[in-house]
């Protein structure tokens, strides 16, 4: 749950922080680029609010905050996926075919799943 501080939050409050803001210590896992630079996300939204470190807001909702704000967002250093920008593949004949041809040749696992059963009966019949 943020804070009553944390929620009212706008994009030129996270700017104007970012510009004064110092981080002395290692990158948390979270972190925010903002005019080329890289800032730990959580810290940076509690010194836009005011708040102490000490406030209930989350990592996970400092990120959603920032993304809703259009900032771009790292875990690890690598950037998050926008989800908007992912598009389901459509399932075309295409599509179908290719995952048939899957499970023929010589690795098919239909056909080494077959032979597990004839196996088995086999074995129960003696």
């Amino acid at each position: 749950m943020t804070s009553q501080r944390v929620s009212v939050l706008t994009k030129e409050n996270i700017l104007s922080a970012a510009k004064q803001f110092r981080w002395a210590r290692q990158m948390p896992k979270w972190t925010v680029i903002i005019a080329g630079r890289e800032f730990p996300a959580r810290p940076l939204v509690l010194e836009a609010a005011g708040a102490l470190p000490n406030d209930p807001t989350n990592s996970h909702q400092a990120v959603a905050l920032l993304k809703d704000c259009g900032f771009t967002v790292h875990y690890q250093g690598k950037p998050l996926p926008d989800e908007k920008a992912v598009v389901a593949q459509s399932v075309t004949d295409d599509f179908i075919r290719s995952l048939r041809g899957s499970l023929k040749g010589p690795a098919s696992m239909v056909e080494d799943r077959e032979r597990e059963h004839r196996i088995e009966k086999n074995r129960l019949e003696r």
